[in-house]
């Protein structure tokens, strides 16, 4: 099936850094599922959007943990935040 002219707009993915990105609207829909902060303790520094983005860009790109680019948050935080979401979901 080709691609129509509303279809390639709903499905842009311009403005973002890399093309593996979330959208806003993408967003909105992946949050509720993701882990609240737990009550004790520091308090949650790190933004999961980023940590989502990075998971996305892991998994787009097929790059190592340790090659994951600078503006993402460290890879070592990406893979804790993953390996966490991980023994949730089993």
């Amino acid at each position: 099936m080709a691609w129509t002219e509303a279809a390639r707009h709903d499905h842009a993915r311009q403005g973002q850094r890399y093309s593996s990105d979330l959208t806003d609207r993408e967003w909105v829909l992946i949050r509720p599922f993701l882990p609240e902060p737990k009550p004790i303790g520091r308090p949650r520094v790190t933004d999961l959007r980023e940590v989502m983005n990075a998971v996305l860009y892991l998994a787009s790109s097929d790059c190592p943990w340790s090659l994951l680019p600078q503006d993402f948050p460290p890879f070592t935080t990406v893979q804790r935040y993953f390996y966490d979401w991980c023994d949730r979901a089993s």
